[in-house]
């Protein structure tokens, strides 16, 4: 019986393990995936939920739907990843962001054309470093 519970005991400590790692390269990849989604030049920028220089919090997607200007916001709000997308000139609340996975914080810097991005979902932090194609002159 002890060698059972001792057993199982491990196997429990593997699957939370795996399920951290899988909710971390999950969010990482989902992140990855919106920036590759709009690679032009300009689109990227990161700054504080409304925009100010205050912190590295949001990342911010800018793109035009029929000559509108539109944002996409990626953060990190109540125990949640979000993303919400809007017109530009639409106030920014962040309760209203869509729930994408859990995770405690996001930061984001954007330097000499590399997007690095942290993620912590609660089991320490994941690091991702991107270099946007629009950055690198080829198409996106």
């Amino acid at each position: 019986l002890g060698v059972l519970l001792t057993g199982a005991g491990v196997y429990q400590r593997l699957v939370n393990r795996d399920l951290s790692a899988y909710t971390q390269r999950t969010a990482l990849q989902y992140i990855a995936t919106k920036v590759r989604q709009s690679d032009q030049a300009g689109a990227l920028s990161v700054a504080s939920f409304d925009g100010d220089s205050a912190g590295n919090d949001t990342l911010f997607l800018r793109e035009e739907i029929e000559g509108e200007p539109y944002i996409t916001r990626i953060y990190v709000w109540d125990g949640y990843l979000r993303e919400l997308f809007a017109a530009a000139g639409d106030p920014f609340v962040p309760e209203d962001g869509e729930k994408i996975l859990a995770a405690e914080t996001l930061s984001f810097t954007y330097d000499q054309g590399l997007l690095q991005i942290s993620l912590d979902t609660g089991d320490g932090p994941a690091q991702l470093t991107l270099y946007p194609r629009s950055q690198q002159g080829g198409a996106p």
